[in-house]
């Protein structure tokens, strides 16, 4: 485009916006495009798994493609290597005063109190195992907004030492941190994809040598699996390898017998557990298994002691989306949901309509025929049993306790499965799975 004699070119860095040519120089110095110094914490691919090109399945066809058969056998398959596992979860709906005010607000509307009972049954699970106290450090993975931490730092008021780290890869919009920049707790928050992620090149965390505890609300699929690897290899393993003591360990052995007194008429020292790891326990609501990816995946281990593989959980991956993709919704009703959902991603909401239907890529005209409504469900839950199994398996071997329970009604939220962890020798949660 000419103008004044002078040319607007497109800028190289990122075509949406133009530049003059006779300062491009000068502006791929200041652009928000460039490609800004990765911070010390950033790792390429350090919670990625390893990356084994002969298990990477060829392009698989969608399952409208397959055949009657082949549905059959993968459906046989299913079940057998889901023998034994209980599918019907404990049970675990809690609260926490914390959020009483807030969910008896008169103004709140239905998607805000929905997502207000998620938020205090985990902040009460949480404060079940032993893990609402003073500190340590809580890591928020796919944080949005924040409120996750925001509850869980209302709930422990004044405590010493708390510091919130919050992950997220992309930009949010109205974010609740700033509401606690003038409280004694620390907010940190780190725009990085969780594959890079690695947690002990945090200052904060290297400094202070503080317990973690990894929390999340709705994590999508691939994103539980590398925020596992990134607590229980990252960053414990390195902090073990290097005979680190988290610091709260060594205040609490250095405690003087006043010092304890007091702790105990406040009520802290319950929440102090008897011996300290780099990882004090995670609390993740889990979601979306149909975006979990096979190299990433932490349970890999377990599906090949199944005698399954890549393309298996390809298939179970899709089909697990049937236990939440609203089947007997009609189109026109689906379509209004997924405008809806539109809506609300556009308008800076929370990324899911928890109590609403999801709509996935593999809907209600692309599956078999010979499957009834409740049959695909009840094989949607089981594909997510499954997947949400190996988790449960790779966490065992880790040296963690790991149990999976319901925390919400579903008609709060068709992803109602919680998956918690403490290590081996703290008090441990009821296994459930």
């Amino acid at each position: 485009m000419e103008e004044n004699a002078r040319k607007r070119i497109l800028c190289p860095l990122d075509p949406k916006h133009t530049v003059y040519e006779d300062q491009l120089a000068k502006h791929l110095k200041k652009c928000n495009s460039r490609e800004k110094p990765k911070p010390d914490f950033f790792i390429q691919d350090i919670n990625a798994g390893l990356k084994d090109e002969t298990e990477i399945p060829e392009q698989l066809v969608p399952i409208s493609f397959l055949s009657e058969e082949q549905m059959e056998n993968l459906i046989k398959k299913l079940r057998k290597a889901s023998e034994g596992l209980n599918s019907t979860l404990k049970d675990q709906i809690m609260s926490h005063p914390a959020l009483h005010d807030a969910l008896n607000d008169p103004k709140n509307g239905d998607s805000a109190t929905k997502h207000l009972k998620q938020q205090a049954s985990i902040l009460g699970n949480i404060e079940k195992l032993k893990l609402l106290g003073p500190r340590r450090c809580f890591v928020e993975f796919g944080a949005g907004k924040g409120k996750l931490s925001h509850w869980v730092d209302i709930a422990l008021k004044d405590a010493e030492k708390v510091h919130f780290i919050l992950v997220e890869k992309v930009t949010t919009r109205f974010k609740v941190d700033g509401k606690h920049r003038k409280k004694n707790s620390v907010f940190e928050r780190l725009q990085i994809d969780i594959q890079h992620l690695c947690l002990n090149k945090i200052p904060l965390l290297s400094k202070e040598k503080l317990p973690v505890v990894g929390i999340g609300k709705h994590l999508c699929g691939v994103a539980t699996d590398l925020a596992l690897r990134c607590l229980v290899e990252t960053y414990a393993a390195s902090c073990e390898e290097r005979n680190e003591e988290p610091l709260a360990k060594r205040v609490k052995n250095d405690k003087t017998e006043k010092e304890i007194n007091t702790l105990a008429k406040e009520g802290n020292e319950k929440n102090i557990p008897e011996k300290w790891t780099p990882v004090a326990g995670i609390v993740i609501a889990l979601c979306c298994h149909h975006r979990c990816d096979w190299r990433h995946y932490v349970g890999k281990e377990y599906f090949r002691a199944l005698g399954l593989g890549a393309v298996e959980f390809h298939y179970f991956q899709r089909m697990s989306s049937w236990a939440t993709c609203g089947m007997q919704k009609t189109s026109l009703e689906a379509s209004n949901i997924s405008t809806k959902r539109k809506d609300k991603q556009n308008d800076g909401s929370e990324e899911h309509d928890d109590g609403g239907y999801r709509i996935t890529d593999d809907s209600t005209e692309s599956l078999p025929g010979f499957l009834t409504v409740e049959e695909k469900k009840k094989i949607g839950h089981l594909c997510k049993l499954l997947i949400d199994q190996g988790r449960i398996n790779y966490l065992q071997q880790k040296g963690f306790n790991p149990a999976l329970q319901y925390y919400t009604d579903p008609l709060v939220s068709l992803e109602n499965v919680l998956l918690t962890a403490l290590p081996n020798h703290s008090s441990s949660p009821e296994t459930t799975a």
